[in-house]
């Protein structure tokens, strides 16, 4: 079975293509192909191009336990150059992708060193994220999780986010809280979380638990959710770069709240993995 692996800022995606693997195999054998030691390694697959009659390019994103995300912005990105790389699009035009999480519009600069991403509008409504309670916009509600509580906002991009801001950002609120966060009650879904610290108005600095991956040295959806934040409590501007420990994402924020992430992809290698039947082998 073939693989090609990429990584956007360090978050990295194997890339299966469906004429390689017509049946996307187990969530069990997902896990393993993902894992570190007993597998190839990977923030998770990207299963695509998937055959639709819309004219956009299909994909499905599985995450490295095997449950799926509805949308990823560094996962979208890996996979506009590996569509570029397998000549099915060309530099500077514009296409489509299509996720359950919704169609977002792509183009490719510079062979793939940068690539432009509209990931849709952002939402901050309870029903929409989902998010437990009432209907109403989650900005700035009280969360208890480890005997700590922080201030939130909730926001989705096509997938939840759960957004606090703090004044001395490090990995360790990111490890330490981001597992109890994900899992909250008021996240019916589990939710991708985020320490922000704001920089300037042009900057800011996060770090990230990602649902169904855990620490995450970049993620595109999440730098587009608290780049949104971030300007909804009024402390940015509507362009501006986020910081993650993997490098550097540039979003634009429009009136709609819509955000146009751009950012690098590098390629790592092409990877062929072949059946076993063992306890700790892959079982494809």
């Amino acid at each position: 079975m073939r693989f090609a692996k990429y990584h956007a800022l360090g978050n990295d995606y194997l890339v299966l293509e469906p004429k390689d693997c017509p049946t996307l195999f187990s969530a069990e054998a997902i896990r393993k192909v993902c894992h570190r030691h007993y597998g190839l390694g990977s923030d998770g697959i990207l299963y695509g191009p998937i055959e639709r009659q819309d004219g956009t390019f299909g994909l499905r994103i599985l995450n490295p336990d095997g449950s799926e995300a509805e949308k990823s912005g560094n996962g979208i990105r890996i996979f506009c150059r590996h569509l570029l790389e397998t000549k099915l699009v060309k530099e500077g035009q514009e296409f489509k992708i299509h996720t359950i999480g919704g169609i977002v519009a792509c183009t490719v600069f510079d062979g793939g060193n940068r690539i432009r991403v509209e990931m849709g509008k952002v939402s901050f409504r309870a029903p929409v994220i989902p998010h437990v309670g009432a209907d109403r916009e989650v900005l700035g509600e009280s969360i208890t999780v480890n005997g700590k509580t922080f201030k939130y906002w909730a926001a989705t991009v096509g997938n939840p986010h759960c957004v606090i801001p703090v004044e001395n950002l490090s990995s360790d609120l990111a490890k330490t809280y981001g597992p109890a966060l994900e899992v909250h009650p008021n996240f019916p879904n589990r939710t991708n979380v985020q320490f922000m610290k704001i920089v300037d108005r042009k900057n800011i600095q996060i770090e990230i638990w990602e649902r169904g991956a855990g620490y995450t040295l970049a993620s595109g959806s999440s730098s587009s959710a608290c780049a949104a934040v971030a300007h909804k409590m009024g402390l940015v501007d509507a362009d501006l770069t986020v910081h993650m420990p993997g490098g550097k994402i540039m979003i634009g924020i429009g009136a709609d709240t819509s955000i146009v992430m751009t950012g690098p992809t590098t390629p790592v290698g092409i990877f062929e993995m072949h059946p076993r039947v063992t306890d700790q082998d892959v079982v494809l």
